[in-house]
């Protein structure tokens, strides 16, 4: 057993943020370093020691861990079976559980995320990526718990709903419910063109997570195969933004030449028509014409430190302030993405909102990168 602290009922210092239980090998790098991050480590071989010292910390009222990092095979068995123990405690299954693996394929997490796995890390272990999504699961986790729906709703309690100004959400309806009207006749043809060339919807609806992580039906005319989604893995690779040399998993997906796009798709891509039925979005006030992009729930889930979740205090939009200065620019990094997002954020307003919109027609003459 490796001790970076010995786990007591001691009292910690003020910048300590609680211990951290590693179980098996794979975290003991992690262990090292996480007091960068204010946090103590120790780490136990097996999973029965490690359930033996927590029975005992609950029954003496000790310092319980603030999360449990455990590795995939353990050599008393799987973290499922270690989990499905911490699940079933009730004084334990509230501690975030992260399970580090080697060698597994990305079917395997999913298993694991489908249980109740809070995360699951592949490969590549950041001291520092690991930290934050902590930080995340420990306000996140004991929420979720007292609403069994949240699962399903995802982070829609997390954060204040914006309200969109008077103003803002009258001129919205005003120019969403026109331009239907007027661009109708290009909506049929658009379906009938997109029926044509292959089997599917006309309509592409997906879950999106928009202002204050509020989740609803997105729509965008369909510009991919039928069940292009299922192919996701088999594509991560070729994702623009990639991975950090350091391990930390990126939050967004972007792929070029993306084999999944039909030829009228990428037509539509390239012109933008594509987003029309996102006029429907703004029609609802599932989104507005100016505000940051709404994000798929895998994107969103990534984003759960407290500097980028800023982004979702900002209304959502079909245009915004990164579509205008970086479209067509193919070298625009995550952080830079995320910079913009937040800049918005900190600046809408009204005349902001005009300013961007007359910037989103030249924006549209370009080639899209995304």
């Amino acid at each position: 057993m490796i001790l970076t602290k010995e786990p007591n009922n001691a009292p910690t210092t003020k910048k300590e943020k609680g211990n951290i239980l590693f179980i098996g090998f794979l975290g003991k790098e992690i262990c090292r370093k996480i007091v960068d991050c204010n946090y103590t480590g120790f780490s136990l071989s097996n999973f029965n020691k490690a359930f033996y010292w927590l029975e005992n910390q609950i029954l003496k009222n000790g310092e319980l861990p603030a999360a449990i990092i455990c590795d995939f095979n353990l050599p008393d068995g799987t973290a499922y079976s270690f989990f499905n123990k911490i699940r079933n405690n009730q004084y334990l299954n509230h501690i975030p559980f992260i399970v580090l693996a080697k060698n597994v394929t990305q079917q395997e997490k999913t298993k694991a995320m489908q249980l109740g796995i809070d995360d699951f890390y592949i490969s590549e272990f950041n001291s520092y990526s690991i930290c934050d999504r902590i930080e995340f699961l420990r306000k996140f986790k004991p929420q979720m718990m007292q609403k069994p729906q949240v699962r399903e709703l995802n982070l829609n309690f997390f954060f204040p709903l914006f309200k969109i100004p008077y103003a803002k959400r009258l001129v919205d309806i005003t120019l969403s419910l026109s331009a239907l009207i007027i661009l109708s006749p290009l909506f049929l043809l658009l379906a009938i063109l997109i029926k044509l060339e292959s089997k599917g919807a006309v309509f592409y609806v997906s879950k999106r997570a928009g202002t204050g992580y509020r989740i609803f039906d997105f729509y965008k005319f369909r510009t991919m195969i039928l069940d292009a989604d299922k192919g996701i893995n088999e594509l991560m690779h070729l994702n623009q933004y990639g991975n950090s040399p350091e391990g930390k998993k990126t939050s967004f997906l972007k792929i070029e030449n993306d084999p999944r796009i039909t030829r009228m798709g990428r037509f539509l891509r390239n012109t933008s028509l594509d987003e029309l039925p996102q006029l429907i979005n703004v029609l609802k006030g599932d989104m507005s014409l100016v505000g940051n992009r709404p994000l798929p729930l895998y994107e969103a889930e990534m984003l759960t430190r407290d500097q980028w979740a800023k982004r979702f205090l900002a209304p959502s939009g079909i245009t915004g302030l990164w579509q205008v200065t970086k479209r067509g620019k193919s070298e625009m990094s995550e952080e830079e993405r995320m910079e913009m997002d937040i800049a918005y954020a900190d600046k809408a307003s009204f005349w902001f909102d005009l300013k961007i919109l007359l910037l989103t027609f030249p924006a549209l003459l370009q080639k899209r990168a995304v």
